[in-house]
């Protein structure tokens, strides 16, 4: 009778032990698929959430950009506007008669270049953009006059002649006289290591060798008459220079 007894009980266990068993793994199994799904709802959160910020951020840095670039066009057109009417009043002279030289005037570049032959040399006279200033108040309020105005207009004059060594000279052309700033002498094929002799400074010359230098360039057309054409004509050149430059930027800010 035991022994009929326990074999019951053994039976009834094999077979409850394994539905427990299986009981316990789907428990675990449900667990663990529940925590990977609320793990996956929080990446999604915070990929969504950490995306968004990025969006934002662009979105207004690209209104910003287009409002910076809307008023820049509009300050732009508005002094394209100002300057159209500054080149209708700065409009270039004609070249004057008996003037000697050559222009050679390149769209986009500050300075133009006058060319000329004398006899057997060639002189070159690269001319910059004028020097604009106001006279000292006191100077005004002595001479009882408003608002003077002075210029100065740089100019590097290049002699050469055949041989390919030239005499450069450094000036400043004003309305009432020519001065030599520097004087050099300039080798094609300069060989010499270190730095080379330049001479002493103009200034330092004897009287008489600055008087006959500045001769030198009379004669060869460097003189005082050529000033107010030259200003007049490199006025008119700056005020096209800019409103090219103006139009150039309105077109790249604009494409």
């Amino acid at each position: 009778m035991a022994q009929a007894f326990y074999s019951v009980l053994r039976r009834a266990s094999s077979s409850v032990l394994p539905v427990a068993i299986r009981t316990a793994g789907a428990s675990r199994t449900f667990h663990a698929a529940a925590a990977a799904t609320l793990q996956k709802g929080n990446l999604s959160r915070d990929l969504t959430r950490g995306s968004f910020v990025p969006f934002l951020r662009f979105s207004s840095e690209s209104a910003a950009k287009r409002r910076a670039d809307e008023n820049l066009l509009q300050v732009v057109e508005s002094e394209i506007e100002c300057a159209e009417e500054t080149e209708d009043q700065n409009t270039m002279e004609k070249i004057p008669k008996g003037f000697l030289f050559k222009i050679k005037d390149n769209p986009g570049e500050r300075t133009i270049l006058l060319k000329r032959k004398f006899e057997d040399e060639i002189i070159k006279v690269e001319v910059d953009m004028p020097d604009v200033s106001g006279d000292d108040e006191d100077e005004d309020e002595e001479d009882g006059k408003d608002d003077a105005v002075n210029f100065s207009i740089p100019l590097v004059v290049s002699i050469s002649k055949g041989n390919g060594v030239q005499l450069e000279f450094g000036v400043t052309a004003f309305p009432s006289e020519i001065t030599i700033d520097s004087l050099s002498i300039e080798q094609p094929d300069d060989s010499l290591e270190g730095l080379s002799y330049e001479g002493p400074e103009f200034n330092d010359l004897d009287e008489n060798l600055q008087k006959a230098f500045h001769n030198y360039l009379e004669v060869r057309g460097i003189e005082q008459n050529i000033t107010n054409f030259l200003h007049q004509y490199m006025i008119a050149k700056d005020s096209k220079e800019y409103m090219n430059w103006l139009k150039n930027l309105k077109d790249f800010v604009e494409h």
